[in-house]
């Protein structure tokens, strides 16, 4: 009977580490998180490493997440649409670039704040925009430029 007993407690502590574990796995990766914002577009010439998901960050700070990317056909910019929280007011003459974690991390979508005392509301376009650049076309231009000396 008592090995009954210590495989039913296993079995307990088991399923409440995947429980727990599935719970943290959950609001890590914000699913348990309420989706009310605003929504903000902007227009890129290279979302490289950027898709439906990825964190859109102010100070390193997750405020949001991409919603949507579409490429237009007139202008051949891929077309993004993001959620902000609603307690974020971002300037109205705001940047919004695509940056790194690093030289091998992945890419995300970085808010660089303006000082403007105006915030832009939901629907509003940010116009400044900055492209994801390749690891590779700079490690190009490098060897190619430096028999140029």
């Amino acid at each position: 009977m008592s090995e009954n007993t210590t495989e039913v407690l296993v079995g307990g502590a088991v399923l409440a580490a995947a429980v727990a574990f599935v719970i943290y796995a959950g609001q890590a990766t914000g699913l348990g998180q309420s989706s009310t914002g605003y929504e903000l577009s902007a227009s890129f010439r290279s979302l490289e490493g950027v898709q439906v998901g990825t964190d859109v960050r102010l100070a390193g700070v997750k405020i949001g997440t991409v919603t949507e990317v579409t490429l237009n056909p007139e202008t051949y910019r891929a077309d993004t649409s993001f959620s902000i929280r609603d307690a974020v007011e971002i300037p109205d003459d705001s940047a919004i670039v695509i940056s790194s974690e690093g030289l091998l991390g992945g890419n995300f979508v970085e808010v660089l704040p303006g000082g403007s005392p105006f915030y832009f509301e939901g629907g509003d376009e940010i116009i400044d925009t900055q492209g994801a650049v390749s690891l590779i076309s700079l490690l190009l231009k490098f060897v190619a430029g430096g028999g140029d000396e």
